[in-house]
């Protein structure tokens, strides 16, 4: 393209094949959600060892394995506002320093104090990395497949919790638990040079920042392989709102309810998440099952997750979105019910997981990959992190409660039984934010 007066950044990206470049901002995306997963999940990988040899019982350690939960919580909510302000690579960039810094300290630490105070600052990156990957990608991938790549970029989480047991198994037993921590923080520090040589910002932000022409141009030929003409005049499918704050945003122009409901929808969905792999593996155990068994079993509920995410993908970018997620997640809550109707000890039991880590993940994966599309970019970073944050509060939540209904001597099978409620909460919160995008006063169709 060697000119043109008006280019539409949004239908130019749509009409178009996706371009290497297009490619390697996915693969990039799914590298940094990759070592996100990484180094989320290392503490529980090292947990056991790092007790042992300082002698800390579980109930001390407890700040610890938290820690980090709560930076995550954090670093979403701060992050969405910043990036939506500055920009998303220099927010995404700093996150991946942040996390592999402090990922890289932990390595250091000689106390559970520290290591709380380490892990509570790694969570901030971490919190903030995920949102901005999102909220980057789904600006620079065509609408027609956009769910499927996102949910695909998601799946590095997953490959990145996983890696994190075969790195630890292979360094704890020959270097110990701190080389566990120097490998998660190395791998992100060293990433960084490649994310600023070939991480793009996003061309929309720029044009509703306001930065000049030639600088979008640069930006969104070298994504697309194009070359504009001088005279070229970039715009956006935009809705046209007042200039606000962007977590004002969120609560005006008709998008309160919208919010509210994203919001109840990944609250529920990761409470459900956190409790049943939190507890399942403790379930398997007392039910008389040996201990890798349960470890199997209940990596069958991730393995599921990860086909999960690619298939509500799929189905999302050629259905109602809303209605797909709407529907995962009450197929997840049919089989989580099946789990506490005492099928501890049947056969069925690793195709019950299965099948409840399909739907369940495959809806809160989906559910990400949602969320760009219902706000306007201004406040795109914004919406995306926080939802995220807020619905780290159930994840949080979902840890606490398992051991406390079980403290309070409630089965596991009522406990299991009893969390198919949230999963019909979601599955009708997602369909209400459907209609709610029909009353939005500036609407956002297909952001």
């Amino acid at each position: 393209m060697k000119s043109a007066d008006s280019v539409d950044i949004k239908a130019f990206i749509d009409a178009r094949k996706m371009s290497a470049y297009q490619w390697l901002v996915l693969v990039l995306c799914f590298l940094i959600v990759m070592m996100d997963g990484l180094d989320t999940a290392v503490m529980g990988f090292v947990a056991p060892v790092i007790m042992h040899d300082w002698n800390v019982s579980r109930a001390a350690f407890g700040p610890v394995m938290s820690a980090a939960m709560v930076g995550l919580a954090i670093g979403a909510l701060a992050a969405g506002p910043i990036a939506d302000r500055i920009g998303r690579k220099k927010v995404l960039i700093a996150s991946v320093l942040c996390f592999g810094f402090f990922s890289l300290t932990c390595a250091f630490a000689d106390s559970p104090l520290e290591l709380v105070a380490l892990r509570f600052l790694t969570g901030l990156g971490l919190g903030a990395a995920m949102p901005n990957s999102t909220t980057l990608l789904s600006e620079y991938v065509p609408s027609r497949s956009r769910s499927l790549l996102l949910t695909i970029m998601f799946t590095g989480f997953n490959f990145g919790s996983g890696a994190g047991g075969f790195v630890a198994a292979s360094l704890i037993p020959h270097f110990g638990w701190r080389a566990v921590f120097m490998f998660g923080g190395i791998l992100p520090i060293l990433s960084v040079p490649v994310l600023l040589w070939l991480l793009p910002e996003s061309a929309r932000l720029m044009l509703v920042r306001k930065m000049s022409t030639e600088r979008i141009a640069a930006t969104l030929g070298r994504v697309c392989g194009n070359v504009f003409g001088k005279d070229v005049r970039f715009t956006a499918p935009e809705p046209v709102v007042a200039a606000k704050a962007p977590v004002r945003m969120l609560f005006a122009d008709g998008y309160a309810f919208s919010t509210l409901m994203l919001w109840l929808t990944y609250f529920m969905g990761l409470l459900i998440i956190y409790l049943l792999t939190g507890w399942l593996p403790t379930l398997i155990k007392d039910a008389g099952l040996p201990v890798e068994r349960a470890a199997a079993i209940t990596g069958m509920f991730q393995l599921g997750g990860t086909v999960g995410a690619v298939a509500v993908g799929f189905a999302m970018d050629r259905m109602d979105r809303n209605a797909v997620i709407g529907a995962a997640y009450l197929l997840g809550g049919v089989f989580i019910f099946a789990l506490g109707m005492g099928t501890l000890k049947s056969n069925l039991l690793p195709v019950l997981v299965t099948c409840a880590g399909f739907f369940m993940s495959g809806a809160q994966t989906g559910l990400n990959a949602l969320a760009p599309s219902c706000y306007p970019t201004r406040a795109r970073a914004t919406g995306v992190s926080w939802m995220l944050g807020f619905g780290r509060l159930g994840g949080i939540l979902g840890s606490l409660v398992g051991g406390a209904l079980l403290s309070l001597g409630f089965s596991f099978e009522t406990v299991f039984a009893v969390l198919a409620v949230p999963a019909l909460i979601a599955a009708v919160a997602i369909v209400m934010n459907r209609l709610a995008l029909r009353f939005i006063t500036s609407p956002v169709a297909d952001a």
